[in-house]
């Protein structure tokens, strides 16, 4: 489990491993791992070369489990990191780290196989959540018009693609050209937006919903809220549980941490 978060007080050279196939995945395999022990006292950030932030332990950069240097492009994803090592006590749990987790992802993975990670992510275009809806509870068909119809409508405007919309769960097959043209819209995405829409696609089932939030056609408490109509339904339906509501709660937290990634530096800033 040492490989997972680590630091080399003597800089020697990183020794690198094979790419990931599911960076992502990969990046929460580690979290089964037997738990390290705290080895650091003080946590701090501080500037990498070319204008990155690194997060720092006792003075020392961290690496990523295939020894790179962990390193990410704004001093406000560096200080999430750094809360996230600083809040450890005993035992380092990559489970209470999503931030970190998620740039190991970035620097292992997807920046090593940009183009493998768009495509998993374009898969969803073909069965999107949006595009299949309620057939048998009137209200909840009308949420998913008033949610989710502007979001087919911005993407129909933005990127030319009409995507087809079925009742029930049977497949319906979507036009190939407008997969294609919403898979273009992917290409421009430097590693760490595009593990930001990743991560957000995967969490939600909908391209189409990350698409919109980094178009800005969505903010955060909006896309939550379309990507979790079905849910919420069945809270109000039949009442609050325990269990629902903690993994509610789980997929919130991982959902912000990707918005947070897929998010544009403000101009100016760092």
């Amino acid at each position: 489990m040492r490989d997972f978060l680590s630091y080399d007080p003597t800089e020697t050279k990183p020794e690198f491993t094979e790419p990931v196939v599911d960076p992502v995945a990969r990046a929460r395999d580690h979290a089964r791992a037997d738990l390290p022990k705290r080895f650091y006292r003080e946590v701090s950030v501080g500037p990498a070369e070319g204008g990155a932030w690194r997060v720092l332990l006792d003075g020392r950069p961290v690496r990523t489990p295939a020894r790179r240097h962990l390193e990410v492009p704004r001093r406000d994803l560096a200080e999430a990191m750094a809360a996230e090592w600083a809040a450890q006590e005993t035992i380092i749990d990559p489970r209470a780290m999503p931030h970190t987790r998620l740039a190991n992802a970035v620097i292992d993975g997807v920046a090593v196989q940009p183009a493998a990670v768009a495509a998993d992510a374009l898969k969803y275009a073909g069965s999107d959540l949006l595009c299949y809806r309620a057939t048998d509870t009137a209200r909840l068909v009308d949420r998913q018009t008033r949610l989710w119809d502007p979001v087919l409508d911005w993407i129909e405007e933005t990127y030319g693609a009409r995507f087809l919309v079925a009742e029930g769960i049977v497949h319906v097959a979507q036009d190939p050209e407008a997969i294609a043209a919403v898979g273009r819209a992917l290409e421009p995405l430097d590693p760490w937006r595009l593990a930001g829409l990743h991560s957000l696609t995967t969490l939600t089932g909908s391209l189409f919903i990350a698409l919109a939030l980094a178009g800005g056609r969505l903010d955060d408490d909006a896309a939550w809220a379309a990507a979790t109509v079905d849910e919420a339904w069945n809270l109000e339906l039949w009442g609050e549980d325990e269990e629902a509501v903690a993994r509610l709660v789980a997929r919130r937290r991982e959902f912000d941490v990707a918005s947070a990634f897929l998010r544009e530096a403000p101009a100016g800033q760092p």
